[in-house]
């Protein structure tokens, strides 16, 4: 009986332990990461001359009420450096207060698990001709990519860099399976074709709580926006 007890004890233990485990990785990890997120953003801004404090979006009252996009070509982003933090992504229809910090790689624990939203090295950087693909977790860590299910074609997703304003528009999302590596080939699903368009990939896995598969997201660069004239009125639409 006393070994019974004693077994019944170190199932009791381990079970408080996955338990806690559970809400550190489903909870506490979200608070972590969204805490650096905003952080991370302030600096960003601040060091590109943006505004800083509390707010997670750019003070609109402060912009021209209609910037006007650029008919020129867009810029050339600078490549940043591994890990490196080079841009803000906001997605209106996740909400006003989105904004979340774009660094250079893909890796877990040095990118994504930091809140980040991650750029494939050797794709197009914002705004260029072929691929600009990312990554971010769906759950965890700050949960970037959490509502990408909900997003539908025509959405727009805003990339700000120290160079300007990129808007892309959504145009699809389908389902594979994680060796399908060519979804962030410069012409998605086509690898080795030359690319002509300038599109934005999002990935992430799917479902919920698995790594089973991976949700991707493609859309392609609508217009861009000098930082002169201020944030474009995209972040401010209606879902």
């Amino acid at each position: 009986m006393r070994a019974v007890g004693v077994a019944g004890e170190v199932m009791l233990t381990l079970g408080v332990l996955v338990a806690l485990f559970v809400v550190w990785q489903l909870w506490w990890t979200d608070v972590v990461a969204g805490r650096q997120q905003e952080a991370t953003v302030e600096q960003f801004r601040a060091s590109i001359g943006g505004a800083t404090g509390r707010e997670t979006q750019p003070d609109l009252s402060v912009a021209p009420e209609n910037p006007a996009p650029s008919d020129q070509p867009p810029p050339a982003v600078t490549p940043p450096g591994a890990t490196d933090v080079f841009g803000i992504v906001y997605v209106p229809r996740w909400g006003e207060d989105y904004a979340v910090p774009l660094a250079e790689g893909v890796e877990v624990a040095t990118v994504l698990n930091e809140g980040n939203i991650g750029h494939y090295p050797e794709t197009a950087m914002p705004g260029g001709v072929g691929n600009f693909a990312t990554a971010a977790h769906r759950q965890s860590f700050g949960a970037a990519y959490r509502h990408v299910e909900e997003l539908r074609p025509g959405d727009p997703i805003v990339v700000e860099t120290a160079e300007g304003w990129f808007v892309y528009r959504v145009t699809e999302d389908y389902i594979v399976t994680p060796d399908r590596v060519d979804v962030v080939a410069p012409v998605p699903g086509q690898p080795g074709v030359e690319p002509t368009r300038r599109l934005i990939t999002l990935t992430t896995c799917h479902p919920l709580y698995s790594a089973a598969q991976r949700w991707i997201t493609h859309g392609e660069l609508t217009e861009w926006y000098p930082r002169a004239g201020g944030a474009p009125a995209q972040l401010m639409e209606e879902p």
